[in-house]
């Protein structure tokens, strides 16, 4: 190590140790170099003690500083006689009317007008320019929550998400995922677990007071106010930045991240590829990978999941998954666990109302979460994935658990109004397009945060099976309604003969199995029947009405079906086959079966598998984040044949009997619910799209047919739609053959 006395303004001189190997390649200057640097009108307050240069012939040309001040140590690469140019800002390479303290540079960088410069570690082609204040304290940590040598507790940087009162709390890392930040702030009854949780994020962290600033190679920072405790990867470009303070701004050239016009961000994470600007504001944060922070969006105490954009609203103590949308001045989220592929409409002022002395109220949306217009909640709330609230002020708390449904408010009454299914049933399109949109806006370079985009996957389909229980069991009641009852909620009974049998014999039934079987044979048997079903878990106080239940149970029947063919067709497709024997039935289910699942920041894993983590971060048999992130990875490998063992279980339930005694006629039952739900899929699709072409409305604003071909194109070139009729041809070409070896 070499001591430098450090005399600054008069102060006490001071040491300052630097290791050995900094100086590697390094060299005083000659006084001759000392004369010009003087000449140029730079001062230096050590007399140029500790100032060192590039000891290769001819990489110092210390005319390219000019008017610079010197304290404590500088060392300097390769500095000549070249330029930096980006984008339109062209500049030479040098030291020019810059305060400087402290500081390794890297090769051919430019550091101008920067009025102080302290305790950082530069890269190779670096542009520095007009930056009042860019300086690092020995204590920072970057945004990470963590505490240095003699650092009180109550000062370390906790996200508040979820929940106001900070009851799930979590802390900040580099690394950070949604499926960590999920995982921490849901299991809060653990206390080991947490404690643990702590010693992850610290575990290989430092806490000497000797961390100094980092800006990676090819990285441009312009015209910015102040920048204090700022790590910055490689290739990122700031410009005029109001004040970044205790933040990583994670980038790479594979994802190279921005920052922009009047940003302020405080203590928080950045993450690889993303872009905050335009007077956009985040305190307490972590932002995943490719996302956007703009217009003013103001991101507080809340963590934004990869490949999600937030333009012009407020977020606070927020949880949100990836593949969030949301934007306009007038909405805003409070309190929350968004689990992704949501989409918040203008004026959804979601999390205004409390229902508890204390501001500890919160609400938790499945996947596919999307609120109408002008749309308000009482929380407590919860959803289930793929729910879609139509506008209106909902005055008291919600439980949706019909995933894919529609709730809509009911001028009659107070009770809510709910369409399960509603996505299959009269939304087709909407559905279909999810399955690929969300994977082709993915433009992460690197995949940390495994995602599940299908909307049929296992975390939504042990919903769909909730959710046929809960229709069967709400059936069981409307068929022991006395008849007047019975007559004021059934709108339509195509079958008054089937109605009167079975509502006789759910009657006299010997008990609850055999009440189940009546409800489900009526609801088999009457498909078109429309009653209409009360579910008092749906809302508080007033409770809601579910509409057509009988097709609504059937959708979702072939909901199910089309989840495992198309399971066990990936499952297939994996091991190198074309069709499914028995004995392949016997390989799958000779995996572990899962019938629980979670949606762990936007990777669907087993319950059980949460479990086995969780014991082995409490045995400490995993030491670290990095760790646990394998133990995901090691997750998404399994995945599929996990999958394929569900689907088998779902269809085995479905026809209540093992696979293996499937007759040829449950096999075909099977192929044609199947094929039905995937023609419908591109019919629906198909139509939806028609319509914006078709619809005379659509045309009252264009002069004539050529003009609107012009602006809106014509069906046929439609993108989405090709895909999805390739698509469609191939699963049913594959289905003729997935089953032809078990019939």
């Amino acid at each position: 190590m070499v001591e430098i006395k450090n005399a600054c303004l008069g102060k006490q001189a001071q040491k300052v140790k630097i290791d050995d190997r900094l100086l590697d390649g390094k060299r005083n200057l000659t006084q001759e170099e000392i004369s010009i640097l003087e000449k140029n009108g730079n001062t230096c307050s050590d007399n140029w003690q500790n100032f060192y240069v590039s000891s290769a012939e001819g990489e110092f040309d210390p005319s390219l500083i000019f008017y610079s001040d010197f304290e404590g140590f500088v060392i300097l690469g390769r500095l000549t006689d070249s330029k930096l140019k980006y984008h339109d800002l062209e500049l030479e390479c040098g030291i020019y009317r810059s305060a400087v303290r402290n500081i390794i540079a890297g090769n051919d960088f430019v550091i101008r007008n920067v009025t102080y410069l302290d305790n950082y570690r530069i890269g190779n082609q670096v542009m520095l320019f007009n930056i009042q204040e860019l300086c690092c304290t020995n204590h920072s940590k970057f945004g990470e929550g963590l505490l240095k040598e003699g650092e009180k507790e109550e000062t370390r940087i906790w996200i508040g998400v979820g929940n106001e009162n900070d009851g799930r709390r979590i802390l900040p890392f580099e690394s950070m995922i949604p499926a960590d930040a999920f995982l921490w702030s849901r299991y809060r009854e653990d206390k080991v677990l947490m404690n643990r949780f702590v010693e992850l994020t610290e575990a290989g962290k430092s806490k000497a007071l000797d961390t100094f600033g980092i800006i990676e190679d090819e990285v441009v920072v312009k015209n910015c106010n102040i920048l204090k405790d700022v790590k910055i990867g490689s290739c990122a470009y700031i410009k005029g930045a109001f004040k970044i303070k205790n933040v990583t701004v994670l980038s790479s050239q594979k994802e190279p991240s921005q920052i922009g016009e009047g940003v302020e961000m405080v203590n928080g994470i950045m993450g690889y590829g993303s872009k905050v600007f335009y007077q956009a504001v985040a305190v307490r944060f972590v932002i995943g990978r490719n996302c956007q922070l703009k217009y003013g969006a103001r991101l507080l105490n809340s963590v934004l999941g990869d490949n999600s954009t937030v333009s012009c609203c407020e977020l606070l103590n927020n949880l949100i998954f990836p593949f969030h949308e949301q934007h306009h001045n007038s909405s805003f989220l409070i309190a929350s666990t968004v689990m992704g592929q949501s989409n918040i409409a203008s004026a959804a002022t979601i999390g205004s109302n409390h229902n508890s002395r204390s501001p500890d109220c919160e609400m938790i949306a499945g996947r596919g979460f999307w609120p109408g217009l002008c749309s308000d909640f009482k929380f407590d709330s919860k959803f289930a994935s793929f729910t879609l609230i139509s506008k209106g002020s909902y005055q008291h708390e919600l439980n949706i658990t019909y995933p894919f449904s529609l709730v809509v408010q009911s001028p009659g009454d107070c009770a809510v109004h709910i369409i399960p299914a509603y996505w299959f049933l009269y939304n087709m399109f909407a559905i279909v397009r999810n399955k690929y949109k969300f994977a082709a806006r993915d433009k992460r370079a690197v995949k940390v945060q495994h995602i599940e985009t299908n909307p049929l996957a296992p975390d939504t389909i042990q919903e769909v099976l909730t959710a046929i229980d809960r229709i069967i069991e709400l059936t069981e009641n409307y068929l022991k309604l006395s008849p007047e009852e019975c007559a004021k909620v059934t709108d339509y009974n195509g079958d008054q003969i089937l109605l009167e049998d079975s509502r006789m014999k759910a009657m006299n039934s010997r008990d609850a199995a055999e009440l189940r079987q009546i409800a489900k044979d009526y609801l088999h048997q009457n498909p078109d029947s429309k009653f209409r079903l009360s579910d008092d878990r749906c809302q508080k106080k007033y409770g809601a009405v579910i509409c057509k239940p009988a097709q609504s149970y059937k959708e979702y029947r072939r909901i199910l079906k089309y989840f495992a063919a198309e399971s066990l067709m990936e499952w297939v497709f994996k091991n190198n086959k074309e069709t499914l024997s028995l004995e392949d039935i016997r390989k799958i289910e000779s995996t572990p079966l899962y019938t629980e699942f979670v949606n762990a920041g936007g990777q669907v894993i087993p319950s059980k598998k949460i479990e086995e983590l969780f014991e082995k971060i409490k045995s400490r048999k995993i030491e670290n984040w990095q760790q646990v992130h394998e133990f995901y990875d090691d997750c998404q490998k399994e995945y599929l044949d996990v999958k394929a063992h569900y689907s088998v279980y779902v269809i085995e339930k479905l026809y209540s009997k093992k696979i293996q005694d499937f007759t040829e006629e449950d096999f075909d039952d099977f192929s044609q619910d199947v094929a039905f739900i995937s023609m419908n899929m591109l019919e629906s699709s198909i139509s939806a799209r028609e319509k914006d072409f078709t619809d005379y409305f659509r045309s009252i604003t264009f002069r004539n047919q050529a003009e609107k071909d012009a602006v809106l194109g014509t069906l046929d070139d439609d993108s989405f739609l090709k895909k999805l009729r390739g698509a469609t041809e191939e699963f049913i070409a594959q289905l003729d053959k997935l089953l032809v070896n078990l019939k």
